[in-house]
Formats: C-alpha cells, sequence, structure tokens
C-alpha cells in the first residue's frame, strides 16, 4: 500500500507522522516483549505537566490468564477483528498531581501525547496499533480494580499487519489510511470561527 495514494501533507512534516494509521487486519502472532515494550518505552518518555506522567498501561498479551478478561471488555463489533491481537492494552490516567494531590486538569492530554508516542513507535516497527473507546469502560474500571484516581481513558490493539481479506466484508472497505481535516478547519488565528 502507497500512503501518498491516500494522504499527501499541505506543509513540509516528517513522513512518520502521514505514515501512521490504524489498520484493523493483524495476524494473531504473538510479539515479543522486547517488541512490546519498546512502545511502552516511547510513551514514557511523553511531555506532561510538572512532569507528573500521569499516563499507566495496563495490559493483557494473547494466550494468557489475562487475555480473556481484557478481550471481554470490547464491544461486540470490536471483537471481531481484535481477536487476533497480540496485545490489548487499556490506557488510565491519573486525575491528580503525584506531589500534592491536587486535580490535574491536563491528565487526559498528557496521556494523548503519550499514547501517540506509543502510536508511533508502533509504526515504526511496522507494528499494528489500533486505539479505541469501543469497550466498556465501568467493567474496565471494576474488573482490573483501578482506583477512582485514575480516569479510563481508551484501549489499545497491538500486533503483526494481516491481510486485509481476513477481515469480515463490512470491515474490509475501512481498511485504508483515513484522510484529515484541512488546516483551514482546525487552525484559527485569534478567536474561535465556527464552522460553516
Amino acid at each position: 500500500m502507497n500512503i501518498s495514494d491516500f494522504r499527501r501533507p499541505d506543509f513540509d512534516i516528517d513522513p512518520i507522522f502521514v505514515s501512521r494509521w490504524s489498520p484493523r487486519s493483524m495476524s494473531g502472532d504473538e510479539i515479543s516483549r522486547d517488541s512490546l515494550f519498546s512502545l511502552f518505552e516511547a510513551a514514557r518518555w511523553a511531555p506532561s505537566s510538572n512532569n507528573n506522567q500521569p499516563w499507566r498501561f495496563l495490559y493483557a498479551q494473547r494466550n494468557t490468564d489475562f487475555w480473556p478478561i481484557f478481550f471481554d471488555l470490547l464491544t461486540e463489533q470490536n471483537k471481531i477483528w481484535a481477536k487476533n491481537a497480540a496485545v490489548l492494552v487499556v490506557v488510565i490516567s491519573k486525575k491528580t498531581f503525584d506531589y500534592n494531590e491536587k486535580p490535574a486538569r491536563t491528565h487526559a492530554y498528557d496521556t494523548g501525547a503519550a499514547w501517540e508516542n506509543l502510536a508511533l513507535q508502533g509504526s515504526l516497527k511496522a507494528l499494528v496499533v489500533h486505539g479505541m473507546q469501543g469497550f466498556d469502560y465501568d467493567k474496565a474500571k471494576s474488573t482490573l480494580n483501578i482506583p477512582d484516581v485514575f480516569q479510563v481513558e481508551a484501549m489499545i490493539a497491538i500486533g503483526k499487519p494481516g491481510k486485509k481479506e481476513e477481515l469480515p466484508e463490512s470491515l474490509r472497505d475501512r481498511e485504508m489510511p483515513s484522510p484529515r481535516k484541512t488546516l483551514s478547519e482546525i487552525v484559527m488565528e485569534g478567536k474561535f470561527t465556527p464552522e460553516k
């Protein structure tokens, strides 16, 4: 697949940003602990307010006792394709600062930066990294024993690339890099300008 057939930046940027996308087709093969932890290592170096580093990653590798617990959190729609992931991850963020336990307003923002680092590292390693909100947030919180001071943010499926043809027909047409809004839609000088 040639990314330039789907995505072309308007300004000069590193190709890594355009090349990263979220396929669903995965092979079902396991990935090594070192490969997985290189993604977590990249996430570790994300910026955060007061260097609080509010992100936490709970994970389950396939063929382990934790896998069915994590897999059961997914919506039926996501189970269809995520069954071939090598790893499922639940991303959470601490809502308070470590040093004084006062509210940290940017905890989700900072955790998003860590997720992006993880996703880019996965792309560099030619892995599929697919973030999703299609899971039971309340069940994740209770089943995984997540304290109230943490907020459940998202789940991630990670794996080796698979064949698009092995996806259900309803998902095959979506198995391509998605476009992005134009800069004129997302960047405004000065005051907010409503969309037309």
